[in-house]
């Protein structure tokens, strides 16, 4: 399984139009070799790198989506009406929805993940990660990771 975005590669630069420095949008996101056994795809984007790289304390979490149908291809820059099924998870800013890059300081790493689960998930009214996590314990049956990285152009 494979997730990777036609706006950054792997390891690379996330452009700011999708940071706080920009427009905020999500990023387009394209889903490969999804198992044919997958009953539903969760997507988790965080950041382990907070508040600083160099001394990272906590992992920021930016976007939770889950009940993703399985033939869900990706999902396109600034999704604004999510696939049928999918709901969303609470980020650490409080609300659901996307949450770009926003370093307070140094270049962060984001990480974005996708999981292939043999369920769907109940609805969990609007969890955490963590909650999501554990409800997802045993259900996974493939992984994918596509790493951004960022670091605030103005001061």
């Amino acid at each position: 399984m494979e997730i990777r975005s036609p706006a950054f590669e792997h390891m690379g630069a996330i452009p700011m139009v999708y940071t706080c420095e920009g427009r905020d949008i999500s990023p387009p996101l394209e889903f490969r070799g999804v198992p044919e056994e997958a009953s539903s795809l969760v997507l988790i984007v965080d950041d382990p790198d907070a508040p600083d790289p160099q001394a990272p304390k906590m992992t920021w979490v930016h976007w939770v989506l889950y009940n993703l149908p399985p033939d869900t291809e990706g999902l396109p820059e600034g999704v604004g009406v999510l696939p049928d099924g999918t709901l969303e998870g609470i980020n650490d800013w409080g609300r659901t929805g996307y949450g770009g890059p926003c370093p307070p300081i140094g270049r962060h790493r984001y990480f974005f993940k996708l999981y292939a689960l043999d369920c769907q998930l109940p609805d969990l009214e609007e969890p955490n990660r963590q909650m999501l996590e554990s409800a997802m314990q045993g259900h996974v049956i493939a992984t994918a990771e596509l790493v951004g990285t960022y670091e605030k152009q103005r001061p």
